[in-house]
């Protein structure tokens, strides 16, 4: 069975790095003439996949729009999820849990357990109570061939005097909560070509501000919001990410859904030829 990062590796190969964010936004379905529904929310991540396909290897549902819809919310999304991997996209779920135990336990279980409704390819976590408090989700990923993305240093603003706060104690002492997390994240994955345990470090922040080393990097997939609409330019994806440019899963969510079912595709064809051109500079 490959492993995770393996599968991303063969995504970047194959179609870039550029990766779709399925974002249902209520003003969303409205430009794209469907109801604010559990209905409309499918037919919209449906369209999405569609236009991904053959254009870019990854899509990332936004799990939030559909829980909002309840019980039929999920059962759109377990269709969505459906279509995007029988499609052969790597899916990643965005639904950045987090807790500790036989809790965070079952979470892992829902998203990353090999025929779930809820089956994807990978998950965002959240390592609040600390990294060895996912040690389960991450051990379950590894395990069915799947993967996990850790929240480090995130695309908010208001994250930033948390995540660049010191660590007073234990191994990475002195470092900030999240260099910890990467330095954390890097000796899991071990060096070994690319991992299967990544990081979330957002495009609109400098690795220098939180103390990140690139260097710890290597193996690590990095999975980067703030592209489009939060003001992060692909073009510049080199410079912000230095030698870890090539592990980066670069999102763009609203600005190429904001074309439209009939323009999206068309969208994110200029956006994938955009960072291709970034990186073979």
């Amino acid at each position: 069975m490959p492993s995770f990062g393996e599968r991303l590796d063969a995504a970047f190969d194959a179609f870039g790095h550029v990766c779709l964010g399925i974002d249902a936004h209520a003003h969303l379905l409205a430009e794209w003439g469907l109801p604010a529904s559990a209905d409309g929310a499918r037919a919209f991540g449906l369209r999405a996949v569609d236009a991904a396909v053959g254009v870019v290897g990854i899509v990332k549902p936004q799990i939030a729009f559909y829980e909002r819809h309840g019980s039929a919310g999920y059962a759109a999304l377990e269709d969505v999820i459906r279509a995007a991997r029988s499609a052969g996209l790597v899916v990643i779920a965005d639904v950045k849990r987090g807790d500790i135990g036989s809790t965070i336990d079952a979470y892992g279980e829902a998203w990353l357990t090999p025929g779930s409704p809820l089956e994807v390819d990978a998950m965002t976590l959240v390592a609040y109570h600390g990294v060895g408090s996912i040690s389960g989700p991450i051990e379950l990923a590894r395990a069915n061939g799947k993967g996990v993305f850790v929240l480090a240093a995130t695309s908010n603003v208001e994250a930033y005097p948390l995540q660049s706060a010191m660590l007073q104690t234990g191994a990475h002492h002195r470092l900030s909560v999240a260099a910890g997390i990467v330095a954390e994240v890097d000796a899991i994955n071990g060096g070994a070509g690319l991992g299967s345990v990544g990081v979330v470090i957002g495009a609109t922040v400098g690795f220098a501000d939180y103390g990140i080393d690139p260097g710890l990097l290597a193996s690590t997939p990095i999975l980067a919001p703030g592209f489009g609409e939060q003001g992060a330019v692909l073009s510049r994806l080199p410079q912000l990410y230095g030698p870890a440019s090539a592990n980066v899963v670069a999102n763009l969510g609203r600005s190429v859904l904001k074309a439209g079912p009939a323009g999206v595709r068309g969208a994110l064809e200029e956006q994938v030829d955009e960072l291709s051109r970034a990186l073979t500079v």
